[in-house]
C-alpha cells in the first residue's frame, strides 16, 4: 500500500525484515508484528490529476487514509483493542489456506462491540492448499455475516497459478504480470474476457448475479434499482453496487461482509483493496458520535458542543456567571490519547485521534484523567519510525505528540485556551472524557529480579515506563516475599516485555519463572458480624470511626446499585439505618460526608483488606461483603474522617476473614483457561488423552465451530446459500477443507498452570501443525489433591 501510494520506493518483505511497519528488532527477529504502527498516504495518489468531479466514483479522488497495522498474535490482543477504539473501519486480512482462524473471531467480536464498518482481504490464494471457497463458507459459519463476494479468484486455465481476480462489482477481470512490482495491471472487459477465459466469464457473470441478489436482501434502494433494470443483475450499474455496499456496512454489524482477493506477497490485489477502502469504509464525520461522560451525565460529543447536555457551571467570584454554552464554545479541540511509544531518538510519543476541533502546536492540553495541564510542543505525523512535523492535527485525524510527561493510554485531552493550568477548564468541562479503552485482565506472571540491590530503583523506574507504554502488563510487588512480579497476556507477551526492559533499556535484572495467579475464596456459611472501632492518629490527626462486616460466599453477581457494588468478582453491600437523621430530626452525619463520600470511603476500605486474602496472601474472590455502618454507634464527630472510615471497614473485613480462616472456610481458586486446539485428525486423540487425564481438562466440545465468544445475536447462516466460486484444488471428499487431513478443533477448559509451556508439547504432540488459543474463563476452586500439590 505504501509503495503503490508513493510514500515508499521499494516493497518490503516481512521474511526479509524490511518492512516500514515491522521497525522493532524483535518483530524483525520473529517475522511478526508485535506493536501497532500508524502510517498516514493518500490514495489515488494526489499528483495524479486534481480532485475529479462529484459525479465520479469515490475512488478517483485522493483520499487520506490512516493506516494502523496491527498485530495477529493473541499475545498481543490489547494493541488491535486500543486500535479498533479509535479507529473508523477495518480491513480484516485472512489466510486463504488457514481460513478463519480462532483468533480472527476473537478480534472480530472486539470490532462487533465497537461497531467497526470492516471489509475482508482474502490473501495468500497463491500458496499451495489456499482454498478461496472454504475460505468464504467460513466467513459465513464463524463470523456470522453474509459474505458478499465483490471479487473471485483467477487461476490461469481454470488450474494453474494463481494470476488476477475477477472483479463482480465492474464485471471486469483484472490480470498482473508475473514477477512484477504489481503496477501494470491489465484491465479485460467482459467480451474480451470471454475470448480469454471463458470458464472465469461464467464465472464471473453467476458471481455478480449473487452479489447484487444477497445485497437485495438487505438494501431496499438496490431492490428498486434491481427491479427497474427488470431484473437483470448484469444491468445493474457498478456505482449503484458501491453505494449499496456502503450503506449496508456502514453501521458496523457486521452482518454483510464484503470480501476481496489477492496474494500480497506476488502483489496481486492490493490497489483494488485499497480502492474498496475509498469506496466502502466511512470517513470520520459518518461514524456515530464519540461517547463522552461529563460530571455524572453521559452522552454525545455533539450533543455537548451543540449544547444540547444540560451542564452547570460552577459559580465563578464575579459577578457575571459564564453561560454553559460559551464555556463549551471555548474547547478548541477533544482527543484520546490510544498509545504511548518510547522513542529512542524522539523520547515520549503519544499517539493520538483527534474528536472535534483541532489541536495545535504549543497549545496548553488539559488531561481530564490525571487533572494535569500539558503543552504540545512537537506534533508528528508519523510514517512507522519516521516522523514529520506539523502545526495541527485536525479532527478524524491521528497524529503524534512528542515530549508529553503524564498522557496514558485511553486519556482524554482537551485545548482550552487561556486555562488556568492548575485548575484546568471551569467545572464541569475538567471532567469530560472520553469512552476509555479497556484493559484487559492478565493471566501470566514471572518474577523480576534485580541483579544488585543498588539496581531495584533503576529497573523499577523502567518497568513504568515499559507499563505506560503498555497498559497490558502489569507489575507489582508481593508484600510477602518482597519479589517484584511483571504479568502479562501470554508468555511471547513476557518475552518481549524482558527483551525490551534488558537489550533497549539496558535494565539489570533477569526474568524468574512465571507464576500463576491464585485465589482465595469463602466456603462456608456467613460469618458473624464483626464490629471494629479504628482508634488512632493518621498523619497527625485523630481518627476515629466503627464498622461492623460480615462475609459470605457469593452465588451470582448482584446488579449494581447505590448500596452494592460490584469489584473484581467480589460483591460488597453497604447497610445503613433507615433513617440518617436521629429522634430530634438532626442529621447525624455533617454535610461533607455525603453518602458518596461514606460509601467510596467504606468500599476502599473493604478491597483494600480482600487484596490480601487470609490463608495464602491471594486475592479475594467470589466473596460478598455486608458492610454495616450506624451513624448513632460508628460516627465519632470530626474524628470520622474519611481515611478513618476506611481504616475501619478494612480492619472489620479483615477480622470476618480471620475468622472463616479459623473455621477452615477459605479455599483456594485457581484461573481456569478457555483453550481452543486446532489440529488434524490424526492427532486429536492423542491430545484428548493428554488434556484429560494429564493436565486435569475438561473436553467441552470436538469440532463445534460455534465459538462462545462469537456467538453474536445475529442468526445462524445457511453455508449451503452462501455463494462461493470452485476450488480448483479442493478434493471432491474433503471439499469443505482442502489440505492434509481434516482439520479438528477441541474447545477444553484447562488449569492454566497445567498450560504453561503447553505450546512446545503441543507441537510435539501433532508434528507442528497443532496451534492453541487460550482466553480467562473463570476461577474454579481447586480439587483435593490439586490443593494439596499447591
Amino acid at each position: 500500500m505504501l509503495y503503490y501510494s508513493g510514500f515508499t520506493r521499494r516493497i518490503g518483505d516481512v521474511d526479509d525484515g524490511s518492512t516500514v511497519t515491522d521497525f522493532l528488532p524483535a518483530e524483525r527477529a520473529r517475522g511478526i508484528t508485535i506493536q501497532s504502527a500508524a502510517v498516514t498516504f493518500h490514495w489515488p495518489p494526489l499528483h495524479e490529476g486534481s480532485r475529479s468531479k462529484d459525479s465520479a466514483p469515490r475512488f478517483q479522488t485522493p483520499h487520506t487514509i490512516n493506516l494502523i497495522d496491527t498485530p495477529g498474535h493473541a499475545d498481543f490482543t490489547f494493541e488491535v483493542l486500543r486500535s479498533l477504539r479509535i479507529l473508523d473501519g477495518a480491513v480484516c486480512v485472512l489466510d486463504g489456506v488457514a481460513g478463519v482462524e480462532a483468533q480472527t473471531e476473537k478480534v472480530w467480536a472486539q470490532a462487533n462491540t465497537y461497531s467497526i464498518p470492516r471489509i475482508v482481504f482474502v490473501n495468500k490464494l497463491d500458496r499451495d492448499g489456499a482454498a478461496f471457497k472454504r475460505t468464504i463458507k467460513e466467513i459465513g459459519s464463524r463470523l456470522h455475516g453474509w459474505p458478499a463476494v465483490c471479487q473471485i479468484p483467477w487461476w490461469e486455465g481454470g488450474k494453474g497459478r494463481f494470476t488476477g481476480v475477477g472483479d463482480a462489482i465492474n464485471l471486469a477481470a483484472l490480470k498482473w504480470k508475473e514477477g512484477g512490482d504489481g503496477k501494470s495491471i491489465q484491465s479485460l472487459c467482459l467480451d474480451e474476457l470471454a475470448q480469454e477465459d471463458s470458464g472465469l466469464h461464467a464465472e464471473l457473470i453467476k458471481a455478480r448475479g449473487a452479489l447484487v441478489e444477497s445485497l437485495c436482501e438487505f438494501d431496499e434502494k438496490l431492490l428498486e434499482t434491481w427491479l427497474a433494470c427488470n431484473d437483470d443483475s448484469i444491468a445493474v450499474p457498478a456505482q449503484a453496487i458501491r453505494d449499496s455496499l456502503r450503506r449496508c456496512i456502514l453501521d458496523g454489524s457486521g452482518r454483510l461482509i464484503p470480501v476481496f482477493a489477492g496474494a500480497s506477497f506476488r502483489n496481486i490485489g492490493v490497489q483494488p483493496l485499497m480502492d474498496a477502502v475509498d469506496d466502502l469504509l466511512p470517513n470520520p464525520t459518518e461514524r456515530p458520535d464519540p461517547e463522552i461522560s461529563i460530571g455524572n451525565q453521559k452522552g454525545s460529543l455533539s450533543d455537548l458542543l451543540q449544547g444540547k447536555l444540560s451542564i452547570t457551571p460552577q459559580k465563578s467570584l464575579s459577578k457575571k456567571s459564564a453561560s454553559p454554552l460559551s464555556l463549551v464554545a471555548q474547547i478548541e479541540g477533544c482527543a484520546l490519547a490510544f498509545k504511548v511509544v518510547n522513542d529512542p531518538r524522539r523520547g515520549v510519543l503519544v499517539y493520538i485521534r483527534v474528536y472535534s476541533g483541532s489541536i495545535k502546536r504549543n497549545s496548553a492540553l488539559w488531561n481530564t484523567n490525571l487533572h494535569v495541564t500539558e503543552r504540545a510542543q512537537r506534533l508528528l505525523q508519523m510514517q512507522a519510525s519516521d516522523a514529520i512535523e506539523i502545526s495541527h492535527i485536525a479532527a478524524g485525524q491521528i497524529g503524534v505528540i512528542a515530549g508529553l510527561k503524564h498522557a496514558r493510554t485511553g486519556d482524554t485531552l482537551v485545548s482550552y485556551p487561556g486555562v488556568n493550568p492548575k485548575l484546568g477548564p471551569p467545572a464541569p468541562l475538567n471532567t469530560l472524557q472520553l469512552r476509555p479503552i479497556d484493559i484487559p485482565p492478565p493471566v501470566f506472571f514471572a518474577a523480576i529480579e534485580p541483579h544488585r540491590l543498588s539496581e531495584e530503583k533503576n529497573v523499577a523506574e523502567i518497568l513504568a515506563l515499559l507499563l505506560r507504554e503498555d497498559p497490558s502488563l502489569h507489575v507489582n510487588v508481593d508484600e510477602e516475599s518482597g519479589q517484584m512480579l511483571l504479568s502479562g497476556m501470554g508468555e511471547l507477551h513476557l518475552e518481549i516485555a524482558r527483551d525490551r526492559l534488558v537489550n533497549d533499556f539496558k535494565a539489570k535484572a533477569t526474568m524468574g519463572s512465571i507464576e500463576i495467579s491464585y485465589r482465595e475464596c469463602i466456603m462456608g456459611s456467613g460469618t458473624a458480624s464483626h464490629r471494629v472501632v479504628f482508634d488512632r492518629e493518621i498523619a497527625g490527626k485523630k481518627g476515629k470511626a466503627g464498622c461492623a462486616a460480615s462475609i459470605e460466599p457469593l452465588n451470582g453477581l448482584s446488579p449494581d446499585t447505590e448500596h452494592t457494588v460490584n469489584m473484581d468478582g467480589n460483591v460488597i453491600t453497604i447497610e445503613l439505618p433507615e433513617s440518617l437523621y436521629n429522634e430530634e430530626g438532626v442529621a447525624m452525619l455533617p454535610p461533607e460526608l455525603s453518602f458518596v463520600t461514606l460509601r467510596t470511603a467504606l468500599v476502599n476500605g473493604a478491597k483494600a483488606a480482600l487484596a490480601r486474602g487470609p490463608r495464602r496472601g491471594f486475592p479475594l474472590h467470589t466473596a460478598r461483603i455486608m458492610l454495616k455502618f450506624d451513624p448513632a454507634n460508628d460516627y465519632f464527630g470530626n474524628d470520622s474522617s474519611a481515611a478513618a472510615l476506611s481504616s475501619a471497614a478494612r480492619l472489620a473485613v479483615q477480622a470476618a476473614l480471620k475468622e472463616a480462616l479459623g473455621n477452615a472456610n477459605v479455599g483456594l481458586m485457581e484461573p481456569v483457561m478457555n483453550v481452543v486446539i486446532s489440529c488434524d485428525e490424526a492427532s486429536l486423540g492423542a491430545i484428548v488423552h493428554d488434556l484429560s487425564s494429564a493436565r486435569g481438562g475438561h473436553v467441552l466440545s470436538l469440532d463445534n465451530d460455534t465459538n462462545e465468544e462469537s456467538a453474536s445475536n445475529l442468526p445462524a447462516i445457511d453455508t449451503n446459500r452462501i455463494y462461493a466460486p470452485p476450488d480448483p484444488f479442493a478434493s471432491s471428499s474433503g471439499a469443505d477443507r482442502a489440505g492434509p487431513g481434516q482439520q479438528r478443533q477441541i474447545t477444553a477448559r484447562v488449569p492454566l498452570k497445567e498450560m504453561v509451556g503447553y505450546l512446545k508439547h503441543l507441537r510435539s504432540l501433532t508434528g507442528g501443525r497443532g496451534t492453541f488459543i487460550m482466553s480467562v474463563d473463570r476461577f474454579e476452586r481447586l480439587s483435593g489433591p490439586r490443593e494439596k500439590a499447591l
